[in-house]
């Protein structure tokens, strides 16, 4: 009886944080989830790890490229190892043609570079979020528009890179002649295929 009521105001006295996100505002999304430095993982790559949140479930991976999927909706997160061994800063400047364009930047107090860009097509939203090293792309409706965005962000913030082994790539030769599969953060204005990418996969 005495280790419960110590438990208890041990728990009480402690306490513990909930944090709730207004998960109706892109901005706010972003802000608060890139702002937390979180080391949570329980998904390891050959180099790299991250967390997959509550809802998201692994699929498959293709040497650095992952798949994943949440409530019908196919995510494609691509790890570059290279731009995190080079320590490559993301250049990215904003458009005002697209539905959503915001640059990430360590001036803003992001620990890394990058860049969010929601482009609307026939009643989809081409989501395309590079941060830390990493870009996720996904095709969605725009009621799991604000769920896409909160689980990229969450993806994004906590991958972590294991230098010594991707040093061992290097040094092996992993990464030669695989340049060309490597430069997904290259701007690219055309969605076709990724959305035509997406009608397949639900077939």
């Amino acid at each position: 009886m005495k280790k419960i009521i110590t438990f208890l105001l041990l728990f009480l006295v402690c306490g513990c944080t909930v944090v709730r996100i207004d998960t109706s505002n892109i901005d706010t999304i972003v802000n608060v989830v890139l702002s937390k430095k979180n080391t949570l993982y329980n998904r390891v790559g050959q180099g790299y790890k991250y967390y997959v949140p509550r809802g998201v479930t692994y699929i498959d991976t293709d040497e650095l490229n992952d798949k994943l999927y949440s409530n019908g909706n196919y995510y494609y997160l691509y790890v570059d190892a290279i731009g995190y061994y080079n320590d490559k800063e993301e250049e990215y400047e904003e458009k005002n043609d697209v539905f959503y364009s915001r640059k990430l930047s360590k001036e803003d107090g992001f620990e890394w570079s990058g860049y969010l860009e929601i482009d609307e097509e026939e009643d989809l939203y081409y989501v395309e979020f590079v941060y830390n090293h990493a870009k996720i792309e996904t095709v969605v409706a725009e009621s799991d528009l604000n769920d896409a965005i909160l689980n990229s962000a969450y993806i994004l913030s906590t991958i972590q890179f294991n230098s010594e082994v991707i040093d061992l790539m290097l040094d092996e030769g992993y990464f030669t002649n695989r340049e060309e599969k490597y430069e997904v953060f290259t701007q690219n204005d055309s969605k076709e295929d990724v959305f035509e990418l997406e009608v397949y996969d639900e077939g």
